[in-house]
């Protein structure tokens, strides 16, 4: 496949999606990440497109026969949690639209469960004057 053909099913991919914001590709890992508020949600691998999944959103994916993302890693399959997104959100806004918004939920939702907890407002230095100097 010509890297041509591959920009042009990129960036049919990421107009499709420019109803959910401004979403952007960046290229990774011998294909593009796709991303929206600095939050990756979707995937690009072999002209094929992947969204993220979560306990919420999977059984969607798995009631239409959609299969995960796998790559092999020291020859076993590595499963990631992206699906196949259905052949009809290629040729439709609206669909497009709701299986993108459905990734991009968690997406966020997977986001949330990584940010650290904010602590009392409590100095974590001991022994600074909070200008970084010994007290």
């Amino acid at each position: 496949m010509s890297r041509k053909v591959d920009e042009d099913f990129v960036s049919h991919v990421v107009d499709l999606l420019q109803g959910l914001g401004p979403v952007y590709a960046r290229r990774m890992f011998g294909g593009h990440g796709i991303f929206l508020d600095g939050l990756m949600f979707g995937l690009l691998a072999d002209r094929e497109l992947y969204f993220k999944v979560d306990a919420v959103n999977r059984e969607s994916f798995v009631e239409l026969g959609l299969q995960p993302f796998t790559y092999y890693k020291q020859g076993k399959p590595m499963a990631l949690s992206y699906f196949q997104a259905p052949e009809e959100a290629l040729e439709s806004l609206e669909v497009m639209s709701e299986w993108g918004n459905s990734a991009f939920a968690a997406a966020l939702r997977a986001a949330a469960k990584k940010r650290p907890r904010k602590k009392s407002g409590k100095s974590t230095r001991r022994g600074t004057s909070g200008r970084g100097k010994p007290a």
